[in-house]
């Protein structure tokens, strides 16, 4: 049901429907908690292919193995398929309405929010986590490479997770020298 819910309500793509995955899965089901939510939202989007579609594959996996993946993208793909179908039959007339491009218009706010709301807490866990003055440099060189250099989100994110790895092992290795060097002075 979780899934068919983001398939019958998401609007706008991959990104934008990403609040309503992290609500399913984190708050409603708590399937995972944010921190994975947030790992496995980086590695979709590093690999090729639609980002919900392998979020709801994931989950689904998660959950029941493959044919909950498969159920589960089944689940949120079928709703979009059927609407895209259905809607595709009177586009011609609906293109001029008035309406219609009022109603999309209203939708766009409320995208951009969720995924502001989105973000903040993101930022505001790597901060917590990282510190403010590594949280602020991380967020400016995320900037740079996308908005200014403009490498691929895919690299970008790549980058990001080998710098994590080697980072999460010098700080492992540094508390694991200060317990020992703790541990000697004591006895």
């Amino acid at each position: 049901m979780a899934m068919l819910r983001t398939g019958i309500l998401g609007y706008g793509g991959g990104p934008s429907v990403m609040p309503l995955f992290r609500h399913e899965a984190v708050v409603k089901y708590k399937w995972m908690n944010d921190d994975e939510f947030g790992e496995i939202l980086a590695i979709a989007n590093a690999l090729p292919g639609p980002i919900a579609t392998k979020m709801a594959g994931y989950l689904g996996y998660k959950l029941r193995g493959v044919r909950g993946a498969v159920w589960a993208i089944l689940c949120h793909i079928l709703p979009s398929s059927i609407f895209m179908i259905t809607l595709l039959s009177v586009v011609g007339f609906l293109s001029s309405s008035k309406i219609v491009l009022g109603m999309i218009a209203a939708v766009m706010p409320v995208v951009a929010v969720m995924l502001g709301e989105m973000a903040y807490q993101f930022g505001e866990k790597s901060i917590k986590g990282l510190g403010i003055i590594m949280g602020i440099s991380c967020f400016a060189i995320a900037f740079l490479l996308l908005q200014v250099i403009h490498v691929h989100s895919g690299i970008g994110v790549l980058l990001f997770l080998v710098y994590g790895s080697i980072h999460f092992q010098i700080v492992s290795k540094w508390k694991k020298k200060k317990e020992e060097q703790k541990g000697s002075t004591l006895l």
